[in-house]
């Protein structure tokens, strides 16, 4: 397909693949994410109303919380309107410095869901291990402090993304085989050498992964040594009520985030990837304020 705009080695559009290219599939689809996401927004925003609103949520659990459903609310406004503007638009166009911002943002907020998810397991290590200095442990200077950290490493870890992207060349093609601007499509569409910027894509992630990863496992195997030495049914149950919301997403947001982005080298494994990315970016936002309702 003709390129839509060329400069040199470098693109300023690119068009977007979809999620699918049946034509029968997309009004369905187009209908189950827009419920997707009034419900992700409505969801998400009366979680954080209630927080605000009640006095008694004021506690470090809560404003943990509070965080992730801002981050996921924020998260849903990254590539969701623009999802939904495709599937009823002629031609899925979005400009190079569009397809950046998107791919920063997306960056920002998932790097900062992992570093804010490994707090919260950490605030479940203090509450049930050391409960008699939970409060001088969790105190607000500290949450802050938490807070302030997974947002700045977010930050930071977007910045270098991106800008690997940004000194990406695109000559051939400017067709993004999903529907949204992630790093490993744009890696895929490059023209040029890709291996620092692949090397550099996988120490970032890794570490992210890795070590919110360790860190949260540590957390729940010193929870798991506690609770195993707790002789009432009521402290058992006690625990498992403070973890299992937080167990859940956790498994949730790592799993199909593995899923998502370790694709097997096979035919479809490019749609199978794109599918399983529609529950880590949609569905699991949405699904957040329902776990933590329950």
């Amino acid at each position: 397909m003709r390129m839509l705009a060329r400069n040199d080695s470098s693109v300023t559009e690119f068009i977007l693949a979809g999620l699918t290219e049946k034509p029968e599939l997309q009004p369905p689809l187009f209908l189950l994410l827009l419920v997707n996401y009034v419900v992700t927004v409505m969801g998400n925003l009366s979680l954080i109303n209630l927080i605000c609103l009640n006095s008694h949520l004021h506690t470090p659990m809560y404003f943990f919380l509070f965080n992730l459903s801002f981050i996921d609310l924020c998260y849903s406004f990254v590539f969701t309107p623009k999802m939904l503007m495709n599937f009823i638009s002629e031609r899925n166009i979005i400009s190079f410095a569009g397809c950046v911002t998107q791919l920063f943002f997306f960056c920002f907020f998932v790097n900062s869901e992992c570093y804010v998810l490994t707090a919260m397991a950490y605030d479940r290590y203090v509450a049930i291990c050391k409960p008699l200095l939970y409060t001088v442990t969790m105190s607000r200077r500290v949450c802050s402090l938490l807070m302030s950290g997974s947002y700045m490493m977010g930050f930071a870890g977007a910045m270098v993304l991106t800008g690997c992207m940004i000194r990406l060349s695109f000559c051939d093609s400017n067709i993004i085989n999903h529907y949204m601007c992630d790093f490993f499509p744009l890696l895929q569409l490059s023209c040029g050498g890709t291996y620092a910027n692949e090397l550099v894509v996988s120490i970032i992630v890794g570490t992210v992964v890795i070590v919110s990863s360790i860190l949260i496992i540590l957390s729940y195997v010193l929870i798991l040594f506690n609770v195993l030495h707790m002789s009432s049914s009521k402290d058992w149950s006690k625990a498992l009520s403070t973890c299992g919301s937080h167990i859940i997403t956790v498994g949730l947001f790592y799993g199909f985030g593995m899923l998502t982005h370790v694709k097997p080298s096979f035919a479809g494994s490019v749609d199978q990837g794109k599918s399983f990315s529609v529950f880590y970016t949609n569905v699991i936002p949405m699904l957040n304020p329902l776990i933590y309702g329950l």
